[in-house]
């Protein structure tokens, strides 16, 4: 009987299964499983057009964010009547609301106390300072310069636009300084999004989606509790907002560019910053050499 030759034998005797280490390696320039999500034809692109594309699309993204507050605040500083009729129609509604519940009224002051910008500013430093012991400077610069920095253009924004808070004559509370941006919505939006983008890697999946839940209830309940205890207009709230997630757009694509300057893989945001962080390792570029 003839002797089968052929794939998989070697003189009539079956070859050994491939190892792993003979498989071929992996081509250089694939995006790693942590890539930032890019449209289906940007495959086709080498690594350095899919990073310039990257960054253009953040750079977009932030522009996109900052077009919003641009048109907030020229229509806050021109008096423009429908943002205005607008404004004080959902001021006195809810301080209405929050007249006929004393309840009510106890529980946003609850939630602006224990979400006041303070406590963010001190909880993103205290993290940058465990980051600096693990030795993730980087990470820890980010983290301080984003929420410091969301602190000093929320005070210079507030004195340039000089915009009166809310005038009540039984107010249920009362808050010094000018109203727009507010403090509370901006500090909420860059707080919860520097501790999520940082301990993130640290959560399960299941943990992270969790995480995001938590995150936008806390900036919408903060946003709602300054407008329900009449110190805020509902656009200082919605300038809050958008001023913040286009000052965390921009900080991210700066530290997403310099991962990709060292050669190291450029995660998704949704999965956090720096993945390494949950690993203990130190961030290494993709392809030595």
């Amino acid at each position: 009987m003839p002797r089968r030759v052929g794939l998989g034998y070697q003189g009539g005797v079956p070859a050994p299964p491939a190892s792993r280490s003979a498989r071929p390696p992996r081509r250089a320039g694939r995006p790693s499983r942590w890539s930032g999500r890019l449209p289906r034809w940007a495959g086709r692109l080498d690594p350095d057009q899919r990073y310039e594309l990257r960054l253009t699309l953040a750079v977009v993204g932030a522009v996109l964010l900052g077009v919003p507050f641009l048109l907030l605040l020229l229509a806050v500083q021109g008096a423009w009547s429908p943002l205005l009729r607008l404004d004080r129609s959902v001021a006195e509604q809810l301080h209405a609301l929050a007249l006929r519940s004393p309840l009510l009224v106890h529980l946003l002051d609850a939630v602006s106390t224990v979400f006041a910008p303070l406590v963010f500013r001190l909880a993103a430093t205290v993290l940058a300072g465990w980051l600096l012991l693990r030795r993730r400077t980087r990470l820890a610069a980010w983290a301080l310069v984003t929420t410091w920095g969301a602190a000093l253009l929320g005070v210079l924004l507030k004195e340039a636009v000089a915009r009166a808070r809310p005038s009540f004559v039984d107010a249920v509370a009362a808050a010094p300084g000018r109203s727009f941006p507010s403090g509370h919505a901006l500090g909420s939006v860059v707080g919860c999004g520097v501790l999520l983008l940082v301990l993130l890697p640290l959560l399960p999946r299941w943990g992270r989606r969790l995480a995001w839940f938590a995150a936008g209830v806390v900036v919408a309940a903060v946003g709602f509790a300054r407008v329900g205890l009449g110190v805020h207009y509902l656009s200082d709230v919605l300038a809050g907002w958008v001023l913040g997630l286009g000052l965390l757009a921009g900080t991210v694509a700066a530290f997403e560019s310099w991962r990709r300057e060292i050669g190291a893989s450029t995660p998704e945001p949704v999965a956090g910053l720096e993945p390494e962080l949950a690993t203990g390792q130190r961030v290494r570029p993709d392809h030595p050499g």
